[in-house]
């Protein structure tokens, strides 16, 4: 009774600790289906691990049905996960998820084939996955990894990255590392690189300077061109005077 209080407390104050929006336990308890969605998810793994595959199974559907989010009973869910929102996040059987963990709406954790086995990503502690972001495989993704909105990841992520686009690429490696003994998770999940952005503003950069090179070259093709202009008529007014 003792560790199912202290894990109730515990998955309450992850909420305070990530949603700025949250006022009181109650509105945690009664109003939030993220955290609906992880206790329903503790009891239903509990009856899949005592191979009681029925009764895992009908609370996640149950779960699902009332929360729009579907953890499969044979999910693995480290402490202090966190879905803000929730909506629409879909987390398959094989799935490996590590501590401190923050998903938001919209995401897939999910497989790419029928294989049997592990089908599912891993993912590992500290790391953040934005709102309709899927991640589909059997691979790991590291420790203190963001993953920005929107992104398909379809193959592993060292640790301490940061992943945008589709198909998803790493554009920050070896980010900072969370050191503390309580782990403050990053949720700046807004304020990742754009590649595409950074390629249209190098384009913009470089048209810019090509324009500039054209407009000098235009200017001194036309002093060039008065000059030669000039030549011919003193070579006529020559002509008509010894005329």
């Amino acid at each position: 009774m003792f560790k199912i209080f202290k894990m109730l407390q515990e998955e309450i104050q992850v909420v305070f600790d990530r949603d700025p929006a949250v006022k009181s336990v109650w509105e945690v308890i009664f109003c939030y289906p993220g955290f609906h969605a992880i206790i329903s998810h503790r009891i239903a793994h509990f009856f899949y691990q005592k191979k009681l595959y029925f009764i895992a199974r009908l609370i996640s559907h149950i779960s699902r049905f009332f929360t729009g989010i579907e953890i499969h009973p044979g999910a693995k869910i480290g402490k202090r996960f966190f879905i803000d929102h929730g909506s629409g996040v879909v987390i398959g059987e094989t799935a490996e998820i590590g501590d401190d963990v923050t998903i938001y709406q919209g995401v897939t954790l999910g497989g790419t084939g029928k294989e049997k086995g592990k089908r599912h990503p891993t993912i590992g502690n500290n790391v953040v996955i934005s709102a309709g972001a899927k991640v589909l495989g059997s691979f790991t993704v590291g420790d203190n990894v963001k993953i920005g909105a929107g992104s398909v990841v379809l193959k592993s992520v060292p640790p301490n990255c940061t992943v945008v686009g589709v198909p998803g690429r790493i554009v920050i490696r070896d980010g900072a590392k969370v050191e503390n003994s309580r782990i403050e998770v990053d949720l700046e999940h807004h304020m990742l690189p754009d590649p595409l952005e950074e390629t249209l503003i190098a384009m913009q950069e470089r048209i810019a300077e090509l324009e500039r090179r054209l407009a000098k070259y235009e200017e001194e093709a036309l002093v060039n061109a008065g000059i030669q202009h000039a030549k011919p008529q003193k070579g006529r007014t020559d002509s008509a005077r010894s005329a």
